[in-house]
């Protein structure tokens, strides 16, 4: 029988569902600051009180999604991994842990064979054991924040900056996890103390739901680098733009409304969905939100032992309607005036189905709805600070569920929920705004979702507090996703095209946007996360050359040479090496000749593709795309096409089953242990900073760091990231050849390596 859940054993602090206000990082105490920890700690634990027992923790509601446990231990990870980055502590809590816990599941594509972790073959610690590293970890912060120096205000140089990091990451998988905790099994949940429902009428229904009009205006976008609270890096920096007349609900779109679309089989007609949205209609094989319960058996997505249940039982006693209603743990009769929560393709389904024109409002369409509350140096202006905002929006978990959408009053333009309710679906991909940088301590938190493949959600939802509940959030989410989240309509008002902002991603060039524009280029604009430019196939064919044709003479030969040699002369003997920015593996295979175990880590997805490609059939065919490319003839077999066709072979008397390769967008946890890491990326990564501060945790007592790329940097600007736990001992000129086409092969270049050593092994 299983074992019943108790507060007792999942908390290990006071239990609330109150949330308070983000510290004012100009003026704020160390008392302050404890408390907010406090509450966001504490909350993202209470959460997890919805559940009946101890083994619905270890269930995956969402097969895209590991087990809660995942969730109940990351964000207590992240704290120590943060703070061990900015060099706030020296000492890790539980570093098994903090490795297991520290990444989940990658949400790149909606149909993804589940993680092996979520089929129930990875044996997750005992919640015992979890709550008691959640326990250590919340006294070592409790330590940190009564320790270290507060010096105000605090800004994104400060160490502090990865404190409040770690409080907004946390809550933002309050929401997370409350979402998970609502695909569960309703059998598998129960109401928690405290725990309040909106209430599931108000007065009388709207009987319509009118398009309000918007005057042509110029809008505010983004946050000022200075203001004084924590903001993620797509947040920043502000910039303005021209928004056209145009027209939006003046509700969020409510179940009632929905439900005339599912009445006239909108689920079931091709025409009104696109190619994606109707590819996951039928892959989900959806008949209703997911949110609805009917009685047809319909699979509700849960993962690993999960698989297969259906909320839609059809022995179910649905009364007087079809459907029935699932909020985060009880299941009602549907709330007709509640806003409808749906993914992006549902949303846009809708739209094209109340005929042309119709579709969701824009990033700066949602900006221009909103009252003009000009943004001032002090906190005042953002709404999460506002001390009546419980009467204003239903955000910060005023309830525990959606409200009518007419409950709240509506702005000064007419609009209600433009905050809070629900996460509003918007046309926009997620991008950078121009002039958006990454921060050195979670240098992917957004990065990775440029890629035209995430939308836009504004407004947070009553579950979003802190960071999520400010004017400034912008989050976003793949197209399939689920999170509290609906939407609203909107239509253009003038023959100016709609002011949408797209992503052209070169590894994605098939857009497919239904949106009244005359020039979609004019609309679309390359991703600000310049990793993502080299995912073509150009760029793979060009490191190809690089690395195989040019043989000895290439710089990943060259570099894989000097470093053995450098380890050699250091008295390191190299029995474990990693190999960052391993391109398409040349110098990992050149390590295995005399390294035991080479672990290769690349962050180009198509570069790795490659180099899996040669470790497993031995050799790759690519295209030269230059005409006169001059190879030498016995390395190039001519072909019609107007460039050569080459056959890339591993290097003689390499040892490729000592080869790994992994695909990671940072070093994690996982990567340790090393007696050499050759870094050789940072030339083709936006932050550098982010990409070194972890050199000197993953190496053993007496490893060596080679690096190159670093270009004009110079000792004094290395050594402050790399900290006091390494020194440079020395700096290597490395002859190789640059020019990739051969068009001068005997120009020279050489490259200037960096020898880093532990301090105490270089002392």
């Amino acid at each position: 029988m299983a074992t019943e859940l108790s507060l007792e054993d999942i908390l290990t602090g006071p239990y609330t569902w109150k949330s308070m206000t983000p510290c004012d990082l100009s003026n704020c105490t160390k008392q302050q600051i404890l408390d907010y920890f406090e509450n966001s700690y504490s909350l993202n634990e209470s959460i997890f009180a919805a559940l009946k027992t101890e083994d619905a923790i270890y269930k995956a509601p969402d097969r895209l999604r590991l087990p809660l446990i995942f969730y109940y231990a990351h964000t207590a990870v992240v704290y120590i991994n943060k703070l061990m980055l900015a060099g706030l502590i020296e000492e890790r809590v539980n570093f098994e842990y903090e490795t297991m816990f520290e990444t989940g599941v990658d949400e790149m594509s909606w149909d993804d064979t589940e993680n092996y972790r979520m089929g129930g073959s990875y044996q997750w610690p005992s919640l015992k054991d979890v709550v008691q590293f959640r326990l250590k970890v919340r006294n070592v912060i409790r330590k940190v924040i009564e320790d270290t120096p507060l010096e105000l205000p605090v800004t994104q140089e400060s160490k502090w900056w990865a404190m409040f990091m770690g409080f907004e990451h946390e809550r933002i998988h309050i929401e997370t996890s409350s979402v998970l905790i609502r695909q569960l099994p309703i059998g598998m949940v129960k109401t928690p103390e405290q725990w309040v429902p909106g209430p599931l009428t108000y007065g009388e229904s709207p009987s319509k739901n009118p398009l309000l009009p918007v005057e042509g205006t110029e809008v505010t976008m983004g946050k000022p680098k200075d203001f004084p609270s924590y903001g993620w890096d797509n947040e920043y920096p502000q910039i303005q733009t021209s928004v056209p007349s145009f027209e939006a609900s003046k509700y969020l779109i409510t179940n009632r409304e929905f439900m005339e679309f599912v009445t006239d089989k909108g689920y079931e007609n091709e025409k009104l969905w696109s190619k994606e949205g109707w590819k996951w209609r039928k892959y989900r094989n959806a008949r209703h939100p997911t949110f609805w319960v009917c009685d047809k058996g319909c699979v509700s997505g849960c993962g690993g032992v999960l698989a297969g249940y259906s909320h839609c039982k059809p022995d179910q006693n649905q009364n007087s309607s079809q459907y029935r209603y699932r909020s985060f743990c009880e299941e009602t009769a549907i709330p007709w005036d509640w806003p409808v929560e749906v993914n992006y393709h549902e949303a846009k389904a809708y739209a094209a189905w109340k005929g042309p024109g119709y579709r969701l409002p824009t990033e700066s369409e949602h900006n221009a709805m909103r009252d003009k509350k000009p943004i001032s140096k002090g906190t005042d202006s953002d709404l999460i600070y506002d001390k009546e905002l419980h009467q204003k929006s239903n955000i910060n978990l005023t309830f525990g569920t959606s409200t009518p959408v007419h409950m709240y009053p509506a702005n000064g333009k007419g609009f209600h929920d433009v905050f809070g309710n629900v996460w509003q679906w918007v046309e926009d991909h997620f991008n950078g705004l121009p002039g958006s940088e990454t921060h050195y301590l979670y240098d992917d938190f957004s990065s990775p979702t440029y890629d035209g493949k995430h939308n836009v959600i504004l407004g947070g939802s009553w579950i979003s507090t802190g960071d999520e509940a400010s004017r400034f959030a912008r989050y976003a989410f793949r197209r399939h996703f689920f999170q509290h989240a609906g939407f609203r309509l909107a239509r253009s008002c003038s023959d100016q095209d709609v002011p949408v902002r797209l992503v052209r991603n070169p590894a994605h060039a098939d857009q497919d946007v239904s949106l009244p524009l005359k020039d979609i280029s004019k609309k679309t604009f390359m991703t600000t996360n310049t990793q993502l430019l080299m995912e073509t196939q150009s760029c793979v064919d060009e490191r190809l050359f690089d690395e195989y044709v040019l043989d000895d003479i290439n710089l990943s030969s060259a570099l894989g040479k000097v470093s053995m040699d450098i380890a050699r002369r250091h008295g390191t003997k190299v029995s474990h090496a990693l190999d960052v920015g391993c391109g398409c593996g040349r110098m990992s295979f050149e390590l295995s000749r005399a390294v035991d175990q080479v672990i290769g880590l690349e962050y180009c997805e198509v570069f790795l593709k490659s180099a899996e490609e040669l470790l497993s059939k031995k050799q790759k065919v690519f295209y030269c795309p230059k005409e006169d490319c001059r190879i030498p003839a016995k390395r190039v077999k001519r072909s019609t096409h107007d460039g050569c066709t080459i056959t890339a072979k591993l290097p003689t008397d390499t040892q490729p089953s000592r080869v790994t390769l992994k695909q990671f967008t940072w070093i994690p946890n996982e990567l340790s242990g090393f007696d050499l890491v050759v870094h050789h990326c940072l030339d083709r990564v936006p932050n550098k900073r982010a990409w070194l501060i972890r050199l000197w945790e993953i190496l053993m007592p007496n490893g060596i760091v080679v690096i190159s790329g670093l270009g004009d940097w110079t000792k004094e600007k290395l050594e402050p990231i790399i900290g006091d736990k390494l020194r440079c001992m020395e700096t290597i000129p490395v002859k190789y050849a640059e020019d990739y086409w051969c068009t001068e092969p005997d120009k020279e270049t050489w490259a200037t390596v960096w020898c880093l050593k532990t301090r105490a092994e270089a002392q």
